[in-house]
Formats: C-alpha cells, sequence, structure tokens
C-alpha cells in the first residue's frame, strides 16, 4: 500500500485541528494549544486549541439532552448508522492508514491492520440493537412477575491511548452508540486526530443525530480528572497504563457520583516454548508478536520462556530472525519497527536497556537508536527477579528466560501481577490446552502470538491488567444495565 503522509490538516474535507462538541467542529477554550507532531521526523501534524472544563461540560450536558431519543430510535435505524460508519472506515482506508503512520508513528503494516480492525468492531456492534434481550423470572409472591430488562447505561466516557488510537476508541464508541448510549471521547494528546476526531467525522457522515458524540482534546493535568468525576457519565471506558488505570478507578468509585469502569490496562505477556514445540513456527509469531508497532502493544511479548532442551537452539533461531527485522521509516513497505511515539517513551527503553545489561542479562540483538527508532533488542540469560522480566516494556525489546521443566515454565509466565494475553507452543495440544487453562491470564493462544484480537470473542485482561471484558455479547453487557421491574396482578 501506498499512502499520502504529506502534513494535511482534513480528513474527509474536515479540518481535524478543532474539538467537536454537541454536533459542531470549533476550537477549545484553554490557553494550552496541542503541537500534534509526527513521532518519526518532528513535523507538526495539527495544532489544536485545547478543551477546558467548560468545554467538557458542554460536551457530557449534550450528550445527557441527546441520549434518551437516539435510545429510542429503533434498532434497525441506529445499526444502520453503525453499519455506515463500518463502510466509511473501509472507503476511506487509505487515508486513515495516512493518518496513523503521521500521527502515530504508526508502520504500514500495523496501520492496515488496525483499521481492519476497527472495521471488524463496527460491523459486529451493527448487530447489537437486535441482540439485547431481558428476562422473566418467577417470583415467590403470588401473582407477581420479576422483569429483568437490559438499558443503555446512559452517557460513557471514553479515554483512549495513542498506540491503537482508532481501534482502541472505537472499540468502546461502537458498542456503546449501537447500545443507545451517547459518548464523549477524550483521545491521547500523541494521537487527537486517530484517536478522536477521526471517529468524530465518520460518525458524522454516517447520519449520527448531534450531540451523541463529542471528542475534546484536552490536557489530563486541566481535565483529566473532571472527565472521570463529572456528574453526567455513568461509565468510564479506559484503555492505558495500569497506574493511570488505577487512579481512574478510585477516582470513579469515590468521587461524590460513583460510575462504573472497564478497564484495559498493561501488560507483561508470556509466551512459553515446551521441549516438544515446532520451534519455526514459535518463532514465525514470536517475532512479530514481539516486534510490530515497536512492540508499543498492550499484549506485545515481553517475555519468551523456553525449556531447558530446547533453549540453546530456540535462541539461536530467534536472534536470527530478530536480527533480519526491518526498522525505520514507517511508511516505508515491509517495515515493522518505527519510531516510538515520543520523547518519554525513547527515554523509558534507553533505561531499561541500560538496567538490563547491568543487571547480567546478556544483549544478543541491539543496534544503534536513531531519532526515535529502536531497533530491535533481543536479550538472553535474564533471570525472573530482572526489571526487564518484571515491567512492561512497551517497545522493541524481548526478555527470553530458560525453565527446567514445564512446571517451572508455568511457574515463570504466572510470576507477576498483570494477566492480559499469553501464549504456549506444542505440538500436543491437549497439553497445550492444559497448560493454558493454569495460565493467570485473561487470554492465552496456542500455537500462536499472543497479539490477537476478535470483535465477536471476549477480550481483556485479569489481576493487574484490567477489569470487565470488551466485544460481542461482553460487550453488550459492558455497556448496558440491568433493571428489574416487579408486575403484580391484582
Amino acid at each position: 500500500m501506498t499512502v499520502n503522509t504529506h502534513t494535511d490538516v482534513t480528513f474527509a474535507g474536515q479540518r481535524m485541528d478543532t474539538q467537536f462538541i454537541a454536533g459542531q467542529w470549533r476550537e477549545g477554550r484553554s490557553e494550552r494549544v496541542n503541537t500534534d507532531t509526527n513521532p518519526f521526523d518532528d513535523s507538526v501534524v495539527a495544532e489544536i486549541r485545547q478543551a477546558s472544563k467548560e468545554d467538557l461540560d458542554d460536551a457530557y450536558r449534550a450528550a445527557e439532552a441527546a441520549q434518551a431519543a437516539w435510545a429510542a430510535t429503533a434498532p434497525s435505524e441506529r445499526a444502520k448508522v453503525i453499519r455506515r460508519a463500518a463502510e466509511i472506515l473501509e472507503e476511506r482506508r487509505e487515508e486513515i492508514v495516512g493518518w496513523l503512520v503521521k500521527e502515530s508513528g504508526s508502520t504500514l503494516i500495523k496501520a492496515d491492520k488496525e483499521v481492519s480492525l476497527a472495521i471488524g468492531i463496527t460491523t459486529e456492534s451493527a448487530s447489537f440493537p437486535t441482540r439485547v434481550h431481558g428476562t422473566i423470572h418467577p417470583s415467590d409472591t403470588p401473582d407477581r412477575e420479576m422483569r429483568v430488562y437490559r438499558k443503555p447505561v446512559g452517557v460513557v466516557g471514553v479515554i483512549s491511548p495513542w498506540n491503537f488510537p482508532l481501534h482502541l476508541s472505537q472499540r468502546s464508541v461502537a458498542p456503546a452508540l449501537a447500545l443507545g448510549n451517547a459518548v464523549v471521547i477524550k483521545p491521547a494528546s500523541d494521537t487527537p486526530v486517530t484517536g478522536g476526531l477521526i471517529l468524530a467525522r465518520i460518525f458524522e457522515e454516517a447520519g449520527l443525530p448531534e450531540g451523541v458524540l463529542s471528542v475534546v482534546v484536552g490536557a489530563g493535568s486541566e481535565i483529566g480528572d473532571d472527565f472521570v468525576a463529572h456528574p453526567v457519565p455513568r461509565l468510564i471506558s479506559f484503555t492505558g497504563s495500569t497506574p493511570v488505570g488505577q487512579q481512574v478507578g478510585t477516582i470513579a468509585s469515590s468521587g461524590e457520583h460513583l460510575k462504573r469502569t472497564s478497564l484495559e490496562l498493561g501488560g507483561n505477556a508470556p509466551l512459553v516454548v515446551l521441549d516438544d514445540a515446532d520451534l519455526d513456527a514459535a518463532i514465525g509469531q514470536a517475532v512479530p508478536g514481539t516486534f510490530l508497532h515497536s512492540g508499543q502493544i498492550c499484549m506485545s511479548v515481553n517475555r519468551i520462556i523456553v525449556e531447558a532442551p530446547v533453549y540453546d537452539e530456540f535462541v539461536a533461531k530467534f536472534t536470527a530472525a530478530a536480527q533480519s527485522v526491518a526498522y525505520g521509516n514507517p511508511s516505508d513497505e515491509g517495515v515493522l519497527v518505527g519510531p516510538v511515539v515520543n520523547d518519554a517513551q525513547l527515554e523509558s527503553l534507553k533505561e531499561k536497556i541500560a538496567e538490563a545489561r547491568k543487571a547480567g542479562a546478556r544483549m544478543v540483538v541491539g543496534g544503534e537508536i536513531t531519532g526515535r527508532v529502536v531497533p530491535p533488542h533481543v536479550f538472553v540469560d535474564v533471570t525472573p527477579d530482572m526489571e526487564i522480566a518484571r515491567e512492561e516494556i512497551f517497545g522493541p525489546m524481548v526478555a527470553i528466560l530458560k525453565a527446567d521443566d514445564e512446571e517451572h515454565a508455568l511457574q515463570l509466565a504466572n510470576d507477576h501481577v498483570y494477566g492480559l494475553s499469553s501464549a504456549v507452543f506444542t505440538q500436543n495440544l491437549d497439553r497445550g490446552v492444559r497448560f493454558a487453562q493454569r495460565v493467570k491470564a485473561g487470554m492465552t493462544f496456542v500455537n500462536e502470538m499472543t497479539v490477537q484480537d476478535e470483535a465477536h470473542v471476549a477480550f481483556g485482561g485479569e489481576r493487574n491488567s484490567g477489569l470487565g471484558r470488551f466485544n460481542g455479547e461482553w460487550a453488550i453487557e459492558e455497556f448496558t444495565t440491568a433493571h428489574t421491574i416487579g408486575v403484580k396482578r391484582l
């Protein structure tokens, strides 16, 4: 795919340097300006005057005013809008890919996949309006029946991250809208366009009524706490780091206005290679699972745990494969590793590299860091107490650990506070499933990499990796609430 990534501030004919609030494109009222830059070459993508607390209140009040009528709209009409949004995503794929490359540093491979994921969850969500159902239950009271209705929660606040900005916003936005909620998005400051404003334009074109969706581009220090604490939203859907997610959960559960949270947080994904694994197949999955989008994925392989009998052979083969990974300009065909998103990420990775070497890990793959492009880094002789094995990396780095046997491999896989995605490789599928069932994670894949997402299957983590589930029927549960009504015949 060839895309145009020159600096163009428009998408679908609309300038992307304003807020989208209550159906209107307008400037924010904060004194601050978000300078949105290309992480590869530092060119300015857009300059957006940020949203103030007053803008945030306007967005939430408009959502509150519009939500009831949207919820009362016929299911077929809501589905029609969501389907049209999916069609627009496909029609404008090339334009969206260009924005993902220049705003988030996405490679062409990753950007194209991200658009496909967003289309998938949007298409799945179009089926939700007619999949909501209630239940009727008997009662111990004579002549009474108990009905449980499923209803929209009301207004949903969505805080999305910068790594998969389009998809990880749409993963909440599309289901919430389909189920009759109104939505306010606060995209990450690094990706305000692909994380929010593009979706605003798509749903505007798709025919969504004014006020049902707003996008506020603002600094977390100025509107972040208020976004969660505001009295209007009933659910906050957050995707991002565990520390910030814990703060979101604290505000939502302890403020004056209690609300639900859906939290998809950090990970430290283990990929386990058992002694009977097909090593070539394992490496074929482990390489993209580690280095896609420069490892800036919550499900990226952080630790490869290999049983001792095949450890040396695996390390030799994986090292050779990692050395051949293409890195550099994200707009070049075939590049898997592009720039990391900002200088804070870059400095964090430099510190992790230095700390790993200081702790005694042996670097078998590395290279010179140019700008924000960090070449693939592979560390072996890693022990479970090292920081590189315990912390989420979020970069093109991986730690390889040796396990004495299968039980030791399981112990190593579970020896951390996260529990998002995981993988195990073995030619004995029953063995793989038995192993997978004992992994403490929300998702485990047998003979596939850890980076997986299908729109109709539960997505989410355990422990410090989050609360709740996205996708399919689990999203229907997440973005609706139960209303019990007792009916007594007189």
